[in-house]
């Protein structure tokens, strides 16, 4: 089979139309050609039949909408511009703004953003929706607003963009056709007064609808235990299934072909392996050197979630080596099924590039309720790929993201063993000991000056790197029983 070596450390950024070359030429020459993606996220626009169709539709009351994408199966952006609510008008226009109840296209999920990244927003951010094709409203549901803290490192091309915004958590809300939003300003959980503190400049609601994917996301299943009886993948060279094959354009073809020392091209999941076929695929092994590492678990890679590849910035962004995992929650809320954590993914994809502004999805793995586990940026899940997610230490370490919120709520099993199984097989293909610790250089944050090194545990809440709630209180003391099982898993 084939063998997994490491990324090496001097190669940094791969084209990935470069990657997707070779790939093409593996394919049939039915497979349709495509042009390249332009450095930046492409926003999609609607067709002259499609604009024609939206027009009829009912469009929002109120303030004007932005349709920053298509439809159905990639998904759609709407971005309506909050106004001063009346209930507000006396403590000035920047104290209170929202929109009123109001009927919108389709959308699962929402969040607000503001035009400058730097700027936070100090208040309460609270929505609530209509469930589509009903009279039913939901109560008000407040959206995480600390959520500067997951984004690329200061100083770094990502980050400098002007394409990026500052913006709140995601929150899945469900298939919902209607909305009403309300942000206030507070200065210590007080409500603010004139003068004292205004809210960011810009501010925006973000409705997000996942569409469909295509593929179809795979089914969800119950986390494999480790070391269990598992299939080996058929050799890479298997042909891909002709149907699946039609619809993958260069993009598409190069987000797999980084892949391709573990599934086939297109493949919508990366097959769990034992523990022997494991460690056999590892190509750098010293003799005699016993392989601390567990076996590889089953993923569903991006193709098996639905990305739209050409939302995505065109390259790939590496980093040396993986020393430590960061654990997240994504603040979405936890009223989602697993067979909808494929278009809970795609939603907040869709929101960190569309509506954040930022290259691609922030989080390198995602974990759900179920302990499914689902690639995240684009570069190929063995490799060492540049992620958005601890802000000043998104070098050498990898973000995974558990769907949900976890500050009251305790996270399932599943999800916690998805952690561990992670953890165990991607720590091991860099020689990290999950209970061990390790140094990383803070790249600047609110807990570390740039440039300071740092002793962190090499599987770290998002907290230990920077002052927030995040991965949520409940997440966070599960990480002891998490390195534990990745330990064991990985033989220690």
């Amino acid at each position: 089979m084939s063998k997994i070596g490491r990324m090496p450390s001097s190669r940094f950024l791969a084209s990935s139309i470069g990657v997707a070359c070779a790939a093409v030429l593996a394919l049939p020459a039915a497979l349709p050609a495509a042009a390249a993606t332009p450095a930046a996220p492409a926003l999609d626009t609607m067709s002259a039949s499609e604009q024609s169709a939206s027009s009829a539709r009912a469009a929002p009351v109120g303030a004007p909408a932005v349709d920053r994408a298509t439809a159905s199966p990639s998904g759609r952006t709407q971005s309506l511009p909050l106004v001063p609510r009346a209930t507000a008008r006396a403590l000035g226009p920047t104290a209170e703004q929202g929109l009123g109840r109001r009927g919108v296209r389709s959308f699962s999920l929402v969040g607000v953003v503001w035009d400058d990244p730097d700027t936070e927003l100090h208040g309460r951010v609270q929505v609530r929706t209509r469930a589509r094709g009903t009279t039913h409203w939901s109560g008000w549901q407040d959206v995480e607003t600390h959520n500067q803290e997951h984004a690329a490192d200061p100083d770094t091309a990502e980050r400098a963009s002007s394409r990026v915004r500052g913006s709140t958590a995601p929150l899945w809300v469900g298939d919902s056709d209607g909305v009403e939003v309300r942000v206030r300003a507070e200065v210590s959980g007080r409500t603010a007064a004139p003068g004292v503190q205004m809210l960011p400049d810009g501010l925006r609601l973000e409705l997000v609808d996942p569409g469909t994917g295509l593929p179809e996301a795979v089914p969800t299943q119950a986390t494999t235990p480790a070391g269990g009886p598992v299939a080996d993948p058929p050799p890479v060279g298997t042909p891909v299934d002709a149907s699946r094959l039609g619809t993958l354009t260069v993009e598409s073809a190069a987000a797999s072909a980084v892949n391709a020392d573990l599934a086939p091209l297109g493949a919508t999941v990366i097959p769990a392996l034992s523990r022997t076929a494991t460690e056999d695929g590892l190509a750098d092994l010293e003799p005699g050197m016993k392989p601390y590492i567990g076996p590889r678990p089953r993923i569903v890679t991006r193709r098996g979630w639905g990305a739209d590849e050409k939302l995505r910035e065109r390259d790939f962004l590496y980093t040396k080596k993986v020393k430590a995992a960061f654990v997240h929650h994504t603040a979405s809320g936890n009223n989602y099924s697993c067979d909808e954590a494929a278009s809970v993914i795609r939603s907040i994809y869709r929101y960190h590039v569309v509506s954040s502004g930022w290259r691609d999805i922030g989080y390198n793995f995602l974990v759900d309720k179920c302990g499914n586990i689902y690639e995240g940026r684009a570069g190929g899940v063995a490799k060492a790929v540049m992620g958005a997610h601890t802000l000043g230490f998104n070098t050498n370490s990898m973000g995974i993201a558990v769907i949900g919120s976890f500050g009251t709520t305790k996270p399932p099993a599943a999800a916690v063993t998805g952690i561990a199984q992670l953890t165990a097989w991607k720590l091991g293909l860099y020689r990290a000991n999950p209970k061990g610790k390790t140094d990383l250089i803070s790249g600047g944050g609110n807990l570390y000056a740039k440039g300071r090194k740092v002793r962190l545990n090499v599987i770290s809440g998002h907290r230990d790197g920077f002052a927030t709630e995040c991965p949520g209180g409940r997440l966070y003391g599960k990480l002891g029983t998490a390195r534990s099982k990745a330990a064991q898993y990985q033989g220690r």
